[in-house]
This record gives structure tokens, C-alpha cells and sequence, in this order.
């Protein structure tokens, strides 16, 4: 009750920020010239907010997408407001293990520095669909797609940090419905291909995976004394696109654990619909973990408001979260047919 009230009145946490806070104000004399990130889903919602946030504070923005024009779009408003802003457009699927690889190659081609990388695209499918790599698109878009870009990207971030002196950022955006998912539903080959689909349900399994994947990466950017950080941000309910054509993802319909929790899905519809935060809102937690300089050295840590939070006890599993790491691992071996990525 006590973290409902303060969510609900704003009242700033430990970092003096919290859930009323924007990205603007959370960056608010950050100078970031010289800092280049990679932010995937920014062609709308809290993606585009974070890129026209953190290119207003100087960083070179990099945006892969799957819709080009809608990218120019958010590129044009950006450079309307900082006409010094340099912002870079990719093409990419990260349904597509293919895509993702093109994207990386494209990209390190050029021989930029790479500071920030932040996983924040996701997609919510109300019914099953298959990427092309016949995996079930939830789970091959919000994790496989970003653990792979994480993967091909990671070694020039290590190298940027190693040169520069700065510390290098990785956000993994997550969600608190990862608390949903059950120990016996998370099973590696029902994320692929489930059997009895719901997408709330895909959804939360998605998110939980990219807490696991952020966990691990920690721990093993930390046994190499590497100056690159990884964290995950929940941005809360925010009003995008998601939210506006998909009433039951709010309310978890059809999701077990929500029909134990809600009576009436439709009041709870209504009551969430007046809690959610504007977009500003709800990028502005990872702007701070993009940029805060009170997070320097902080990482495998789950974050909410702007704040360290709690994430589930299944989100703080290693030996589950090292379990997902190898498995993902070996299948996008499988799937690109190429030799083993490079180990860390």
C-alpha cells in the first residue's frame, strides 16, 4: 500500500526522482556529445521519447527499424528541435535472427564508438504468430532479436569503454507482469513454439527473459573486469500504442494468475487507464539509466520511478538465468549456422 501512495502522489525515491518525473527532467544538465547509443523501437512511444531526450543532450542517436519512414519521421522531428543532432537509420527485423546480423555488420562497419545500448522494442501479439525463423514472434522480437544484438555489438562497447574511460550502458526494458509467470511455465521450447498460446501470457515470459539475460550478462561482464554495464528498467504502464489497442493486456485477461487477482477486468481497465503515465513519464527511468551519473558502476539491478527495485524471486535465479543464456545461445548458433559466437 505504502509504494501505491507514493506512486500515485509522485513521491521521489532515493535517487529524488520518481514516478512523476520525465525523462527531460531526470537528464536535466547531462552533457553527452560525445556518446553514441543504439536505441531499438524509437520509431514511436517511450523509444522515440528516449531518442529525442537523449539527442537533445548531445548523443549521436542510432535507430534501427522495420519502418524506415516512420523512422525519418521521428529523425526530422528530432533534428526540428536540436538541428545539431546527429541521428544514424538502420533498417532491421528483430524477429529476424538475419536482420538483426545485417544490422550489426552495418553498423560496426562504420567504425563508431558505442556507448548505450538500449533493448527497448517490443511487440505484445494478442495471437500466436511465427517469425521467420519459426519461433513464436512475443518471445523471437522482446528477447531473442535483442540478446543477439547485445551479443554482436558487445566487444565494440567493450573496446569504447576501454579507450575512452567511460562506462558503457546496456538497458534491457522489462515489465512488473514478469512477476506473473509461474517456475513450471517457463520452459525454453514452450517460449518457441507454446502449445495452449496466450499473449499475456507470451508477453510476461518475454519480459522475465530479458531480466534473466541482463543477470548474466552482469555476472559475466564482471568476471572480465569489463567497464560496460547492463540493468533493466520497467517504465510502467505507459500510454502507447500497445496499451491503447490491446484493453486486455492491461487487465490480463485470460492470464490465470490475473483472473485469481481481478474480479471485474473491465473496472480494472478503468482504474489502470487514469494511473498510466504520459510517454515523457515513462522514458524518463530509462534516460536515467541511460545517463544518471548516480548509477555509475551499478548493474544487474532492476529498476522502477527512476529507482533500484524488487524483481521476482524466478528474475533473480542464476542458475535458471545461466540455463537461458546457454540455451538461447545454442539456438541462434543452430539458426545462423555460422561458428559459435564469440565466448565471453
Amino acid at each position: 500500500m505504502k509504494e501505491t501512495l507514493r506512486y500515485l502522489a509522485g513521491i521521489a525515491g532515493p535517487s529524488g526522482y520518481g514516478s512523476k518525473s520525465t525523462a527531460e527532467q531526470v537528464t536535466q544538465g547531462s552533457v553527452a556529445s560525445h556518446l553514441t547509443a543504439i536505441i531499438t523501437g524509437a520509431t514511436s512511444g517511450i523509444g522515440a521519447e528516449t531518442a529525442r531526450v537523449l539527442a537533445k543532450r548531445g548523443v549521436r542517436v542510432v535507430i534501427p527499424a522495420r519502418d524506415l519512414k516512420r523512422a525519418a519521421e521521428v529523425k526530422e522531428g528530432i533534428q526540428r528541435e536540436s538541428p545539431n543532432a546527429e541521428v544514424l537509420l538502420f533498417e532491421i527485423d528483430l524477429s529476424s535472427l538475419v536482420s538483426v546480423q545485417r544490422f550489426c555488420h552495418q553498423f560496426l562497419a562504420l567504425g563508431l564508438p558505442l556507448n548505450i545500448l538500449i533493448n527497448n522494442a517490443g511487440v505484445y501479439s494478442k495471437n500466436l504468430e511465427f517469425s521467420e525463423d519459426k519461433i513464436e514472434m512475443t518471445f523471437a522480437t522482446n528477447y531473442l532479436g535483442h540478446y543477439l544484438l547485445t551479443e554482436m555489438v558487445l566487444e565494440k562497447m567493450i573496446e569504447t569503454a576501454a579507450e575512452t574511460g567511460v562506462q558503457g550502458r546496456i538497458i534491457n526494458l522489462s515489465s512488473v507482469i514478469h512477476s506473473w509467470v509461474k517456475r513450471d511455465d517457463f520452459c525454453f521450447t514452450r517460449l518457441l513454439n507454446p502449445k495452449n498460446y496466450n499473449g499475456t501470457c507470451a508477453y510476461a515470459q518475454s519480459k522475465l527473459a530479458t531480466i534473466m539475460h541482463a543477470k548474466e550478462m552482469s555476472r559475466q561482464l564482471k568476471a572480465r573486469n569489463a567497464r560496460v554495464t547492463i540493468n533493466v528498467v520497467h517504465p510502467g504502464i505507459v500510454k502507447t500504442g500497445i496499451i491503447r489497442a490491446h484493453k486486455g493486456f492491461i487487465t490480463g485477461k485470460n492470464y490465470p494468475m490475473a483472473a485469481n487477482l481481478f474480479v471485474h477486468a473491465d473496472s480494472l481497465f478503468f482504474i489502470a487507464s487514469k494511473l498510466l503515465k504520459s510517454i515523457s513519464q515513462g522514458a524518463s527511468t530509462t534516460c536515467y539509466a541511460a545517463l544518471s551519473p548516480q548509477i555509475e558502476g551499478v548493474s544487474g539491478k532492476y529498476f522502477a520511478d527512476c529507482n533500484e527495485s524488487n524483481c521476482s524471486a524466478l528474475a533473480n535465479d542464476e542458475s535458471e538465468a545461466t540455463k537461458l543464456w546457454k540455451q538461447t545461445r545454442a539456438l541462434i548458433h543452430r539458426r545462423l549456422r555460422q561458428p559459435s559466437l564469440k565466448h565471453l
